[in-house]
């Protein structure tokens, strides 16, 4: 399903999706709380044809189009005010791509692994290059990613991976969210290593990339549909900054401050013209 708008007057969403039930095309609505109700969009062939109507619709939804098609579809319509909420899973799915997808299950598998007495032997498999001849072991440059060390720290790491790298994924494509994760891996990786050695992991820094990426994309190239909401940017920004200033938890500061600055050259290079 393809998540298309968020509405808090849900009658005349109905209409909306009423029309589009003419034209044989499914539109769910589901409650998100807060009075607000999202429309999803049931089969994903339509979505060309259904984001220019939505568009024509909220330009001057009055019309009596869609009136009219209130009245034809009533009879058949099956759930008339029922809103159904969506699985778990289904969100998540409407979100992500393939690829942020399987970042996530590996993450989940590998710290499922670390929670069942094979803490370190994973952790020795994955972490960055530290000792003689590890650096030729190539996904080691990459694989400390992956690694996480408590419930909190994979759940907010995985939620921004999701929101971000689905934004991008699902926007520019798969190839695009690929290279940003490696690129911003190795670098943020290895200027961690540098500061203070080996013993870190995580995908904060690539979801820092991503955070980067997009507030490039977002200010140079806004026509790529990537914004990243002025409130959000303020509060990873900060988060950034406490990081270095707080001296209770163990954070990989370097990283996430390398991994914003590769998202943001990335997004440079890409707007470059």
């Amino acid at each position: 399903m393809i998540r298309l708008i968020t509405l808090n007057q849900p009658r005349m969403a109905q209409a909306f999706i009423d029309y589009m039930a003419s034209r044989q095309v499914e539109i769910i609505m589901m409650p998100e709380g807060g009075g607000q109700f999202a429309l999803w969009l049931k089969d994903v062939q339509h979505q060309v044809e259904t984001e220019a109507e939505l568009q024509m619709f909220l330009n001057n939804p009055n019309d009596t189009k869609y009136q009219a098609a209130s009245w034809d579809v009533a009879d058949s319509r099956k759930n008339v005010f029922r809103y159904n909420s969506p699985s778990m899973m289904a969100m998540i799915k409407a979100k992500a791509g393939p690829f942020s997808l399987l970042i996530m299950a590996t993450c989940i598998v590998i710290f499922a692994l670390q929670q069942f007495g094979m803490g370190q032997t994973v952790f020795n498999a994955l972490h960055f290059p530290a000792f003689s001849g590890q650096e030729w072991q190539i996904w080691r440059w990459f694989s400390h990613a992956l690694l996480h060390f408590s419930v909190m720290h994979i759940v907010f790491n995985l939620l921004w991976w999701w929101q971000f790298g689905g934004d991008i994924e699902q926007r520019l494509g798969s190839g695009k969210l690929v290279q940003i994760f490696l690129i911003s891996a190795a670098v943020s990786g290895f200027a961690q290593y540098w500061v203070e050695g080996a013993n870190f992991g995580g995908l904060s820094g690539v979801v820092y990339a991503l955070v980067g990426y997009i507030w490039m994309l977002g200010y140079r190239a806004p026509s790529k549909g990537l914004i990243m909401p002025k409130p959000l940017l303020g509060f990873m920004l900060v988060w950034l900054v406490l990081g270095f200033v707080q001296p209770f938890m163990a954070i990989a500061n370097t990283a996430h401050l390398v991994g914003l600055l590769s998202g943001i050259a990335i997004g440079v290079w890409d707007t470059r013209k």
